[in-house]
């Protein structure tokens, strides 16, 4: 097959005049894909670390980053990846919603941790955490077609939490006593959550 060539006055990118046509079809497909991945990207609160995998296509991981921004399952990677924003609900005692910055306006909105070992922390001082020991427990049900059926995150004993994905791609986590909401960290290097696609529960 004939060998056809660019002109040497073409600039684009890295192309010199002996580029193929279908290396010029290659490069424009990828810079067309790698501006849809930054479009896609934007403004989001996390980057799914399943779509940064060291050699992945562009095309790969915008089709990978869409998934998994689909997902509503959410994972012990999604948990411990990020910080989270906690405040009580209108509908708890008084007496912690008076120790709550979020109610009382006295200061930055208290912090909670997940750690992979099933525990949780909080930030030093915090003056409702009190040192005491939590776990967490992530519960996951499904009915025969693979669909969720019931999916919740227990802390403790306390009532479970209902999870929610948010279009920006956060989390959000609730009951009648809590409310957790992921810290937005979309420059974390490597991305977060976990590392392989979760295919159930989108």
């Amino acid at each position: 097959m004939e060998r056809r060539e660019m002109p040497s006055k073409h600039k684009l990118g890295k192309l010199t005049k002996t580029t193929t046509m279908h290396e010029v079809t290659e490069f424009i497909f990828n810079k067309a894909v790698t501006h849809m991945c930054e479009v896609l990207w934007s403004g989001k609160a996390h980057i799914p670390r399943v779509c940064q995998v060291h050699g992945l296509s562009k095309l790969a991981a915008y089709s990978l980053s869409v998934m998994d921004g689909k997902r509503t399952r959410i994972t012990k990677y999604d948990l411990c990846d990020h910080a989270w924003e906690f405040h009580f609900s209108k509908a708890a005692p008084e007496y912690w919603r008076n120790l709550d910055p979020y109610w009382k306006g006295t200061g930055p909105p208290m912090h909670r941790y997940f750690h992979l070992d099933g525990s949780q922390s909080a930030d030093p001082g915090d003056r409702v955490w009190g040192g005491h020991e939590c776990c967490y427990t992530i519960v996951t049900s499904f009915i025969d077609d693979g669909k969720i059926r019931e999916h919740y995150v227990r802390i403790n004993r306390w009532p479970p939490m209902s999870v929610y994905r948010k279009q920006d791609w956060s989390w959000e986590m609730s009951n009648s006593i809590f409310f957790y909401s992921s810290v937005p960290d979309a420059d974390k290097f490597g991305g977060t959550g976990p590392l392989f696609p979760v295919v159930c529960g989108l």
